[in-house]
């Protein structure tokens, strides 16, 4: 089983390379520049009726004996909230296109069973309906995104959803709710009409999703003062082509446009933890198609909305490697190593240096699904190591963004390279900056010489996450085997630092 990696490992590291040489990146941060907005929903979640994630993972139901809140898990609501969790998008996910939500209303035990086609063919009760999603948002105190049903469902069916939720008048709809228990309306702020409406939600050309899109959105109606900030489905990937005809035929009728990518694990999606360095190297340099992917759509959306009106929602992204043997395999359950953690650094750097078009992005999935933040095991959970980067991270949240230059060497493997370092950096309320530095080199320290440009850093702390291997990750038995700890390998120099990024790490500075 692997250690964790204490301070003292962490600085002897640091002096090898010291000894041994290491290369050296030079880092300016340009604190005297920054203006844009790092929105904490970028560190969004995404939560769908899938595998365990809901059942189990997030309900357990009121008579269960693992601790709750009206059937909710309470040490699961415990882990997100430490995490500051700013929003949660539910039902899915390709589950949404065929989830009707009168189904999820009304006394549990009277609630219609459906069954979840897209995935396992299991069959579901509908004891996690709209009521609990809403109850469980309160309870984590962040923002509820719902997605509609495009794929199978009505504009009847959406527009009486929002306003079941949202007005506090007298209609059929508040009246409805009213007798299920809830007096008042909800605030719901974002709605997304439609998920993958290209495939698993109605496997549609661009021009008649766009055209679905001009329809529906116009019944999802602003009630009782509620504004709905409308979403509408974004491309695959690199189809450039569907946000070319979006933007074009819709995009003065949305307020923000999801995207997706996962970058996937390697050839037949390979293990989650057993894997060598050519997997690493694969999928580190597949996460990074990110950027590429973000400048190439915002080229598009900036010919259509010059003034940056719509909003770049990147609702499902993240690793997705083959299940844990035993498993059902369209639950989609998988363990979360080192590299999942690398995973999150790189993309979460690249989001808040897009975050001038990015306004939210949703890791897939919350609980015992894909990426996901907790694992569970009966009364038992376990903290993932991307988890962990989601508790470095929220040091950006709602953070000014630093414009950063970066020049770095790279990480060779296989005859092809990538950059070795990735950076982002952000001023937060009390006017200290925060920089997050992913060295993905599995195996050579980076010395980084760092100027402040406009600012003085008198103090710098520091945290890390990293591990003695590649394929080091949290179990139920060891649960503690990657999780951060102190960073104090930083000089404060005129003007700057120099401190040097151990090889596979996630470092986080705090310059006060």
């Amino acid at each position: 089983m692997t250690a964790k990696p204490t301070i003292f490992t962490v600085l002897t590291l640091s002096l090898c390379t010291l000894v041994f040489g290491a290369e050296t990146a030079k880092l300016t941060i340009r604190a005297d520049e920054g203006k844009e907005t790092i929105n904490r929903n970028i560190y969004g979640h995404f939560a769908e009726h899938l595998g365990h994630c809901i059942y189990g993972g997030i309900w357990v139901g009121e008579d269960s004996p693992i601790p709750n809140t009206r059937g909710i898990r309470n040490d699961v609501v415990g882990a997100l909230r430490a995490i500051q969790i700013p929003v949660l998008r539910w039902p899915g996910g390709c589950f949404a296109d065929e989830y009707h939500w009168k189904d999820g209303i009304g006394p549990r035990e009277q609630r219609p069973t459906m069954v979840n086609t897209h995935w396992g063919g299991v069959t579901e009760n509908n004891h996690f309906g709209t009521h609990e999603f809403l109850d469980l948002c309160e309870q984590l105190e962040c923002e509820p995104y719902i997605c509609g049903n495009v794929g199978s469902g009505t504009i009847e069916e959406m527009a009486e959803w929002v306003e079941y939720i949202t007005f506090d008048g007298q209609s059929p709809m508040a009246d409805l709710r009213r007798k299920n228990g809830r007096d008042k309306p909800w605030k719901l702020k974002y709605f997304g009409v439609g998920n993958e409406n290209w495939g698993c939600g109605g496997s549609m050309r661009p021009e008649y999703y766009a055209d679905l899109y001009r329809r529906y959105q116009t019944y999802v109606r602003n009630f009782s003062g509620n504004r709905i900030f409308k979403i509408a489905c974004g491309p695959s990937g690199a189809n450039y082509e569907w946000t070319e005809v979006l933007m074009r035929e819709a995009g003065r009728r949305m307020a923000g446009l999801a995207p997706h990518f996962y970058c996937g694990s390697g050839k037949n999606s390979r293990s989650a933890t057993d894997f060598t360095e050519i997997d690493w190297f694969w999928q580190l340099k597949n996460a990074l198609r990110i950027k590429e992917l973000l400048t190439k759509h915002e080229e598009i959306m900036d010919r259509y909305d010059p003034r940056k009106r719509v909003a770049i929602i990147f609702d499902e992204w993240g690793a997705w490697h083959a299940v844990e043997p035993g498993t059902n395999r369209r639950f989609l359950y998988q363990q979360n190593s080192l590299r999942d953690a690398m995973v999150a650094g790189l993309t979460l750097n690249i989001f808040n240096n897009h975050c001038e078009r990015v306004k939210m992005a949703n890791i897939a999935q919350t609980v015992n699904v894909l990426q996901a933040m907790i694992l569970t095991d009966g009364p038992r959970i376990v903290l993932t190591p991307t988890y962990y980067v989601y508790r470095l991270y929220t040091v950006h949240h709602d953070g000014t963004l630093l414009p950063t230059d970066l020049n770095c060497g790279s990480y060779e493997f296989g005859g092809d390279k990538v950059p070795a370092l990735n950076v982002s950096a952000s001023r937060d309320a009390q006017g200290r900056i925060h920089v997050s530095l992913c060295n993905i080199d599995p195996d050579a320290a980076v010395r980084v010489e760092a100027t402040l440009q406009g600012a003085d850093g008198r103090r710098i702390t520091g945290q890390i996450l990293t591990a003695d291997t590649i394929t080091a990750h949290n179990t139920f038995e060891n649960p503690s085997a990657v999780e951060p700890v102190a960073f104090r390998g930083v000089t404060v120099t005129d003007g700057g630092f120099v401190t040097e990024v151990p090889s596979k790490s996630i470092v986080v500075l705090t310059a006060q």
